[in-house]
């Protein structure tokens, strides 16, 4: 996040009215039968027990498991000194936690995620039931116990926190100011027979069936559920291969290669790791044609990545369309209750997917240069969801893009990509 001139008055006084607001809120809460605190530590380790606990039962995405943030801060090579782990806690009990990652832009300290668009969505890792039974005054209090324990935070920017946890409701609603930017697409069923009822019509099992004759007449079609870490390594790098050939093609950058994240995806699946990743693998003639990765907590299945061959030669055939389709039944019949997609429309999660959630970008400021830096964010933020949705401007964006590229060259970097 940026900042803008002091003298942007109008812009100022808004951000000032809005901390009012917000301090108004925090002194006409409640004040609760039970006692809230929260601590702070810089060390990853002394909230492993504490993160275990809280996401035994489920978790909303891989951005709340403990084995996968810890590998990517050993990934990146995180300082300990920009780690931050708040525990918030009722009569002493841990009842939410807060992993987050200290970056300073532009002379402002954010306090943020550690990953960024890695995963579909992010959210405090929390006991529902403890959240709900607190009601708003309960949880505002909780949040700003928390985010107060930041030694040196000017803002606190949580990105694509899910508007509402199915069955419990917005357990997020009092945490900062929010802004809706996005949807996360998921398949929520209970067998293949009822994924296949509900969302295929006569008319869909007839289409997907000429796919997979025409693909079928090229040659053998075989699939594969992966979790061999020798198999997967090989499977992965293919993977990445297509996914460089369609990002080329698109002209968009690649983020995997760009920032090297490649690496980080295949130590995910090695032996160790603590993440069960599973790949679905579609081949034709034993060659891979297509490819997903996901990694699974209990019944849920959260896929990450997809890819699939750019050889024009077997496009009639929709290698990536038919291997959606065997995932699907795989998914399904293999006992998985739920099947995330990821946020950000496509043609594949308009067919699959039956739930539909907003994601909220979450805001604190906590000093002038914050609350600055976060109006202008939001801003940004807002700009650009209007630009993704104008074909236009989408088109000359990515044009820009492209002529940047061209006349400087792209370096793989080991930064993350600006939000």
């Amino acid at each position: 996040m940026g900042t803008a001139h002091i003298n942007s008055q109008p812009l100022l006084r808004a951000l000032a009215i809005e901390s009012d607001a917000l301090e108004q809120r925090a002194e006409a809460a409640p004040r609760l039968g039970v006692r809230v605190s929260a601590r702070f530590t810089r060390n990853v380790d002394d909230v492993e027990a504490v993160w275990r606990s809280l996401t035994a039962s489920s978790v909303e995405s891989p951005g709340q498991s403990f084995d996968f943030i810890k590998l990517w801060i050993a990934d990146r090579g995180i300082a300990q000194k920009d780690q931050a782990f708040i525990v918030g806690e009722i009569e002493g009990e841990p009842v939410a936690l807060m992993p987050l990652h200290r970056r300073r832009q532009l002379g402002v300290t954010v306090y943020t995620w550690f990953p960024r668009s890695q995963v579909g969505c992010y959210a405090p890792i929390s006991n529902y039931e403890k959240l709900t039974l607190l009601g708003p005054a309960g949880r505002l209090q909780l949040w700003q116990s928390m985010i107060a324990e930041l030694p040196d935070a000017d803002a606190v920017y949580l990105r694509a926190i899910p508007a509402e946890i199915t069955g419990y409701g917005g357990l997020f609603d009092e945490l900062g100011s929010a802004l809706a930017v996005e949807t996360l697409y998921r398949s929520e069923f209970s067998s293949w027979e009822q994924c296949d009822q509900i969302q295929r019509s006569r008319s869909r099992r007839k289409h997907d069936r000429q796919q997979g004759d025409r693909l079928a007449a090229l040659g053998e079609v075989g699939f594969e559920f992966v979790t061999n870490p020798v198999t997967g390594k090989a499977a992965i790098e293919v993977m990445f291969r297509q996914r460089s050939a369609r990002f080329k093609a698109q002209g968009i950058r690649d983020t995997f290669v760009c920032d090297n994240l490649v690496d980080f995806y295949q130590k995910a699946m090695q032996p160790g790791s603590g993440l069960d990743v599973r790949l679905h693998v579609l081949r034709l003639n034993g060659d891979i044609v297509a490819v997903r990765y996901n990694i699974v907590h209990g019944t849920r299945m959260f896929c990450l990545i997809s890819s699939m061959s750019d050889d024009p030669a077997i496009q009639n055939g929709s290698p990536g369309k038919q291997c959606l389709l065997r995932v699907m039944q795989s998914v399904f019949d293999g006992g998985f209750t739920m099947f995330d997609m990821g946020s950000g429309f496509t043609d594949e999660k308009r067919h699959w997917c039956n739930v539909q959630i907003p994601i909220r970008q979450h805001y604190v400021g906590r000093t002038w240069k914050g609350r600055l830096s976060v109006g202008l964010h939001q801003q940004f933020q807002k700009a650009r969801a209007q630009a993704k949705a104008n074909p236009r401007i989408k088109s000359a964006i990515r044009t820009a893009h492209q002529t940047r590229d061209r006349l400087f060259g792209k370096k793989p970097q080991a930064s993350q990509p600006s939000e």
